[in-house]
């Protein structure tokens, strides 16, 4: 409580006025409803002589009309009272017990103040709402009659009873677009299909987290701590149980003494990219070695020194995979699967960065998924891609194709709007230089161009071409006479020719065409998510950074688009050897904002986790 302030003499004048006229009259209740009991009558008057301190003249003669008002209307204390205002009657208490709750201020916290006061959480004060509230605490409810989670209480920070199914507590739903599997794994239908399923999820490196504190100033201390975050990520694995783990903003440390010790035990088998330079987080992705065998792993650096177009330390990984397929089924084969996973730049303002970023992961991509025949194996794709839907870089990785030329930097992504700038950096052609070694197609030079049959061979005859040759005939400035050494020229065989043959020198070095202002690739992607909540009439969002929900993580996988090319629907494409069979639902900023935005008790990243099934086809050989 706090200290007694200077206007006490007004207080006691009231408590006197009271005393003089009796606290047993009945007097007429007309403005407001008699008190609850004598507890709390006492209690209203120990506040009345408390607080009278902390609040200006107006609030005081409020708050004494207001206690003068109630005291008065203590007709009967030994009688059970009517309802007030319509709530339920309170439970009596042994003295005054009061609880803090702090009054929210800005509109978006509107949903989010669950109080745990029970019937008393509806009284409202007038005062400031800088200032403290305080209101009475009942006796605390049984767990049963509590309907809501206290996202914001003080004290109750544990999660949620264990006999609460988990996916009910997440609120989110799976759609499924398949049939039902059979116990192998394998569907029936059109043709036998290798099922799995695929998650991808930021879970908020903790040291990124303490470096950008400002942001999750909504939270509760207790939420934020790793070992609290630990165990609820560890919860969401066990649950969805994904055949493939794809991870972001994976703190090192946290990856080896307690991520990847975990995820072994679930039986997974791990691959880690910590970001280059002296950043402490990293690209993970781990599969189950009893669904996949690895082909191979290469990681991915996006950084090149020298170059100031690529002097950021993002990362990636990509993966090929050869699927399992149970014994029973006899000679079946199926292909192999490249899983790309990325976290690309975040800075809104640099598109340029983040273009030539895709563009090496998808020179990776399309070199590990490139069959003999030309021809590309099922693909995922999937992070952080720190653009939104409908953005030059999601429609450059939906589309395939993507005429930068003139183009604002910041416009890339479509994070932020800085059109109102006087200096706007724009994308020029060539965005990046040849001496990357990758075309405007994203693929590597030597992919681009066929191998040499045979190597070339320098016998003798070929050497002997140089001896005659225009230089080897001219005296060289200052060269010593010697005679019989320097003094002799060579002389020309009749039937040798001038120079050397040209076409032996143009194949030295590969020159490949640069497109103006067009970049492309050919591995023909699709989003798992639609991006849309067509039940909610809203968008879908994956993140809500400073209280704005957005979507920033995506799954594309490969398909094959339509003969129809009309790309600006991209529901046009059918699937291919990858099925699309089911994705957990996303959700709206108005679900999350009602849960305290992210990280949440429930959601302990700033980001939600993405999980799509797939099938692949199983071939006869």
């Amino acid at each position: 409580m706090a200290p007694r302030g200077p206007d006490q003499e007004e207080c006691e004048g009231l408590l006197q006025q009271w005393r003089e006229e009796g606290w047993n009259q009945t007097l007429s209740t007309a403005s407001e409803g008699p008190l609850a009991d004598k507890g709390l009558a006492e209690s209203s008057l120990a506040l009345l002589m408390d607080n009278s301190g902390e609040q200006d003249a107006a609030s005081e003669d409020k708050w004494s009309s207001r206690q003068l008002s109630d005291l008065r209307a203590a007709e009967n204390l030994d009688q059970p009272f009517p309802e007030v205002l319509g709530e339920e009657p309170l439970a009596e208490v042994e003295g005054p017990l009061w609880a803090a709750v702090p009054v929210q201020t800005g509109p978006q916290y509107a949903d989010c103040a669950v109080l745990p006061m029970g019937a008393m959480a509806a009284e409202q004060w007038e005062e400031d709402p800088a200032m403290v509230a305080w209101s009475i605490a009942p006796e605390p409810m049984p767990q049963e009659e509590t309907s809501m989670w206290p996202f914001e209480g003080l004290e109750q920070l544990q999660p949620p009873p264990m006999e609460i199914p988990y996916h009910e507590i997440l609120w989110r739903e799976w759609e499924d677009f398949s049939t039902q599997p059979d116990a192998q794994g394998l569907e029936a239908g059109d043709g036998p299909q290798f099922q799995f399923t695929l998650m991808s999820y930021n879970i908020l490196a903790q040291d990124l987290m303490q470096q950008s504190s400002e942001l999750y100033l909504h939270c509760h201390p207790d939420i934020l701590n790793w070992n609290y975050r630990f165990a609820n990520l560890m919860q969401e694995f066990q649950h969805w149980d994904p055949d493939i783990l794809c991870l972001q903003e994976v703190q090192e440390d946290h990856y080896w003494e307690q991520l990847e010790p975990s995820l072994r035990m679930m039986g997974f088998t791990c691959f880690y990219k910590r970001r280059t330079g002296c950043k402490t987080d990293g690209c993970a992705v781990c599969y189950k070695p009893t669904r996949f065998r690895l082909l191979c792993a290469s990681p991915v650096e996006y950084f090149r020194p020298g170059l100031e177009l690529l002097n950021r330390d993002n990362v990636g990984l990509v993966l090929l995979l050869q699927p399992l397929v149970p014994e029973g089924l006899g000679q079946v084969s199926v292909a192999p699967l490249c899983v790309a996973n990325t976290h690309v730049l975040y800075n809104p303002r640099r598109g340029d960065v983040k273009l030539a970023q895709m563009a090496i992961l998808l020179a990776e991509v399309d070199k590990v998924a490139r069959l003999s025949d030309g021809s590309h194996c099922p693909i995922i794709l999937c992070g952080d891609l720190n653009s939104v839907p409908d953005s030059p870089l999601y429609n450059f990785i939906r589309d395939g194709e993507l005429q930068y030329n003139g183009m604002p930097a910041w416009k890339v992504s479509g994070q932020e709007d800085f059109s109102h700038q006087l200096y706007q950096r724009k994308l020029q052609a060539p965005l990046w230089p040849s001496s990357l070694g990758i075309t405007d197609c994203c693929q590597y030079v030597t992919s681009c161009h066929p191998k040499r049959s045979e190597r070339l061979k320098y016998g003798r005859d070929f050497l002997l071409r140089f001896r005659f040759c225009d230089l080897a005939c001219q005296r060289p400035v200052g060269l010593v006479l010697m005679e019989g050494v320097t003094d002799t020229k060579p002389d020309r065989p009749a039937g040798w020719a001038e120079c050397i043959f040209e076409e032996e020198i143009s194949e030295l070095e590969p020159v490949f065409p640069r497109t103006i202002g067009t970049i492309q690739h050919c591995l023909h992607l699709t989003s798992v998510y639609t991006h849309f909540l067509p039940q909610h009439g809203c968008p879908e969002v994956t993140t809500m950074p400073l209280g704005l929900g957005m979507t920033v993580d995506y799954i594309f996988f490969s398909a094959e688009s339509c003969e129809n090319e009309n790309r600006a629907d991209h529901r046009l494409d059918r699937d291919g050897t990858l099925k699309l069979l089911g994705r957990l639902s996303l959700l709206s900023e108005e679900i999350l904002w009602a849960a305290n935005g992210l990280p949440n008790p429930f959601y302990s990243s700033d980001h939600l986790c993405l999980l799509a099934s797939f099938g692949m086809e199983v071939t006869a050989p």
